[in-house]
């Protein structure tokens, strides 16, 4: 079994409350990768907080006031945590992430993440992108305030060219083709909401290209002008060509029915193959190239 890990201190301000409500209502109904004997047993624990005072089961809760759970060290899940640079100097370092390795904290997370282990080399590091736990490939770190700033506007500009390669179920009739479906929020039970094909939602779009036909499966080469949660993965589904593998995301781009998967569970074959975009020191044109597993890769 792996070490424990330093524990965290998860805050967050209470902007979704209307009015004043109990702590443990609140938590309950805002966060719900815990039930509410866990939520309980945590503020009898005194791990939570309100503005700095420690909370029970009764306090009030009103908007705009500092939320504090002191999680203790915990076990963290195994996963691979070696990664490869693919580019470093003074303002960003490139790396490739291995399938399975969440980019950041989240959950079950904290120090068997790839940020954690890339400030490892380079403390202060912060990723300008993530990739879905299951996804590998190129994921750009920034390493100065200019680097944050620049990659951040390139990013909301659409500058950057993101081109991944996915294995998909089925074979599509056209060459290349176009996917705009609306990408937003549903309600999801365990979760509250996860993102998924949605009509009201924000616009997106993804440029697919088939590069191979495979018997019940093809291997296709996806350009995405947006960067919406779960893009690729929702606009092949709902294009009727869900990646092979996804355990969640069914054809039409929603959750698959009665699914005891959730949004991040690995299992599908998706891989960062190539970012281009301007250096933000000089301005000078950078590709970054990260060779797919060879499950993605051409087999002609």
């Amino acid at each position: 079994m792996s070490r424990l890990n330093g524990g965290f201190r998860y805050q967050a301000r209470a902007d979704a409350v209307i009015t004043p409500c109990r702590v443990l209502d609140y938590l309950c109904s805002r966060y719900r990768h815990s039930s509410g004997a866990q939520w309980r047993a945590r503020l009898e624990g005194g791990r939570i907080e309100v503005d700095g005072a420690v909370a029970t089961a009764a306090t009030m809760l009103r908007r705009g006031q500092l939320l504090v759970w002191n999680r203790p060290p915990w076990h963290e899940p195994a996963v691979p945590l070696s990664f490869a640079v693919l580019h470093e100097d003074g303002d960003l370092v490139a790396v490739a992430k291995p399938s399975g390795l969440p980019t950041v904290p989240a959950g079950g997370f904290l120090e068997h993440t790839l940020m954690a282990r890339v400030r490892r080399r380079y403390p202060g590091a912060a990723p300008a992108h993530r990739l879905g736990r299951g996804t590998s490939g190129i994921v750009l770190f920034a390493r100065s305030a200019r680097a944050r700033a620049a990659l951040a506007a390139a990013w909301r500009a659409h500058l950057i060219e993101k081109v991944y390669h996915a294995l998909i179920d089925g074979t599509p009739r056209r060459h290349s083709f176009s996917i705009d479906t609306p990408i937003g929020t549903i309600r999801f039970p365990r979760l509250g909401a996860v993102h998924a094909a949605r009509s009201d939602g924000k616009p997106s779009l993804s440029h697919v290209r088939l590069l191979e036909r495979r018997g019940r499966t093809s291997l296709v080469e996806v350009t995405i002008e947006s960067g919406r949660p779960h893009q690729i993965r929702i606009h092949l589904a709902a294009a009727g060509f869900p990646l092979s593998g996804d355990r969640f995301y069914a054809p039409g781009g929603l959750p698959r029915p009665a699914t005891d998967a959730l949004p991040g569970d690995t299992g599908y074959a998706l891989h960062a193959a190539r970012l281009r975009f301007c250096h933000p020191a000089d301005g000078r044109q950078m590709t970054l190239e990260c060779l797919p597993p060879p499950l993605l890769r051409p087999r002609g």
